[in-house]
């Protein structure tokens, strides 16, 4: 049974606080002079973390921000990222990250759907100065916007945190924040459509990348390289929520750049490096991987796009690494879904996504005589809905709680989740259902290939054919002909690409998934 102050009894009769507020708060006392964001700029222990979250929450109630209120951040991964999303729920409002990549009308789109209050937005990043690009006459409930530095001293974050003067109104809102309240809304890629606002609660977005910790043995002892960015799942829960938890040390990277992340790994001893799959391809194919010591890593964790076989293999023979796990989720299920756990054998973790976490069941929806179907999954951790859409939400879930993924997948006789596709990705060939992924999974072990993906393309006589867009090693002699021959000897004939397009990258959104729209533009 809950306790009154929102917080749940653990197997050792101690009670877990089940609110974000409450989780910095344990942590903070529990390990005070505990490093806990270590930064090129900052260093703040669990006890000062605490303390530049009061003064930060203090500051939005003191600008008249309001329970429920949504709060967004538009900034890249910095220490104040971490300050600024603890410190929104602190206050009782809601977290709404903003993609970095938006465009301004993009982030007026979401600032304007969620009425956000306040903007805590990055100054100018990269050359570019996104903020002074908003339409603000479309937003008129944006009444404040806090800039933080990145390139240049232009922010006004110190001047925001020095009108937190009233640490007692902030402690006031952070006990009044109950499990079942709204603590972020995070936006779906929306490379199909319109993006969808995901609502999740404080218990939601605690108990699922506590669950996924734990499934890495996760704890006070590890210290943990955010390269995926704080405004994806990925970032903030896996991330920012997840060391908060364990008491993890949080490394954030700005942005990706393969020797610094490296160089961050020997400087800082790192043990956790989770990421998207082309992470893991470009630290292993980059040229000056040996000058290096990358001895410290223990564990990975990988998802968010199809899994090449021989990258799991590379991973644990070339970079050494014990626990190397792959994982399966989505934002409607607050980031998570599946995973392998640490005594999963090789094969396990190399052709699977591993067993359910979380609370959550797992169902496959097909044919009876069917293999695969689409993957469905209930539980606590399923999203409370998308944000003012009730219609897409009951196409979501459905009458017995059941959330409708849209990936393709099987189960095997240990219950472990093989992904096979996105329902929308897979194409007809001759009469017959190809589904891409199989044939990107032949494709990785072609020597010479770095990254590659297939989509369907109109055919007069078949329907629909693959084409297969390829990223070339450096110095690689591949052709289309040689590429098509070695689908041959592996694949049937009818999932054999047709084509091939050698491109310098893929397209890819920031959760490490190809866009695959994007290429079927360029067709």
């Amino acid at each position: 049974m809950p306790s009154p102050s929102g917080q749940e009894r653990s197997d050792r009769g101690m009670y877990q606080p089940r609110t974000i507020p409450g989780v910095l708060d344990r942590i903070s006392e529990r390990l005070p002079d505990h490093l806990a964001v270590l930064t090129a700029d900052r260093r703040l222990t669990y006890a000062e973390l605490r303390a530049e979250v009061r003064r930060a929450a203090a500051a939005i109630v003191a600008l008249g921000v309001n329970p429920g209120d949504r709060v967004a951040i538009w900034s890249p991964n910095t220490w104040h990222w971490v300050v600024a999303s603890l410190a929104t729920t602190y206050a009782g409002a809601v977290v709404v990250p903003l993609n970095t990549r938006y465009t301004a009308t993009e982030a007026t789109d979401i600032l304007a759907r969620t009425e956000a209050p306040l903007l805590i937005g990055m100054g100018r990043f990269l050359g570019t100065d996104r903020l002074a690009d908003l339409d603000r006459a479309a937003l008129p409930a944006l009444r404040h916007v806090v800039r933080i530095p990145i390139d240049e001293s232009d922010g006004t974050w110190d001047e925001f945190v020095a009108r937190g003067a009233d640490l007692r109104a902030a402690d006031a809102r952070a006990a009044a924040v109950a499990p079942d309240d709204v603590a972020d809304v995070l936006f779906t890629s929306g490379t199909t459509g319109r993006s969808k606002g995901v609502l999740c609660a404080h218990r939601q977005s605690l108990e699922a990348p506590a669950a996924w910790a734990a499934c890495g043995q996760v704890t006070d002892a590890d210290r943990y390289l955010c390269i995926n960015p704080f405004f994806h799942n990925f970032g903030y829960k896996a991330g920012i929520l997840a060391c908060l938890q364990t008491g993890a040390t949080l490394v954030p990277q700005l942005t990706f750049d393969a020797e610094r992340a490296m160089q961050a790994v020997q400087d800082n001893a790192i043990t956790v490096l989770p990421g998207p799959p082309t992470i893991y391809q470009t630290l292993l194919d980059h040229p000056r991987r040996g000058d290096y010591d990358l001895s410290s890593l223990r564990f990975a964790v990988t998802g968010a796009a199809t899994i090449p076989v021989v990258l799991i293999e590379r991973m644990q023979n070339e970079l050494d690494i014990d626990v190397v796990l792959t994982a399966y989720g989505l934002t409607e299920a607050s980031g998570f879904g599946t995973m392998c756990r640490a005594d999963d054998d090789a094969v396990t973790v190399a052709t699977t996504s591993g067993r359910p976490i979380a609370g959550f069941e797992l169902r496959i929806d097909g044919d009876d005589d069917a293999e695969s179907g689409e993957v469905l999954l209930r539980g606590p951790n399923v999203m409370l809905g998308y944000l003012d859409d009730p219609e897409a939400t009951a196409a979501a879930i459905d009458a017995d709680g059941w959330l409708h993924t849209g990936d393709v997948g099987s189960v095997d006789a240990a219950g472990n989740l093989r992904i096979t596709d996105r329902l929308k990705d897979m194409y007809i060939c001759g009469g017959f259902n190809v589904y891409p992924a199989e044939i990107e999974q032949v494709l990785a072990r072609l020597d010479g290939v770095a990254e590659a993906a297939v989509i369907g393309v109109p055919d007069d006589r078949l329907g629909e054919v693959g084409r297969a867009f390829v990223v070339a090693r450096p110095g690689a002699d591949l052709t289309e002909e040689g590429v098509i021959a070695f689908t041959r000897t592996h694949l049937a004939n009818f999932k054999a690409p047709r084509s091939v397009t050698f491109v310098p990258a893929l397209p890819r959104n920031p959760g490490g998934k190809v866009v695959k729209p994007q290429l079927r533009e360029m067709v």
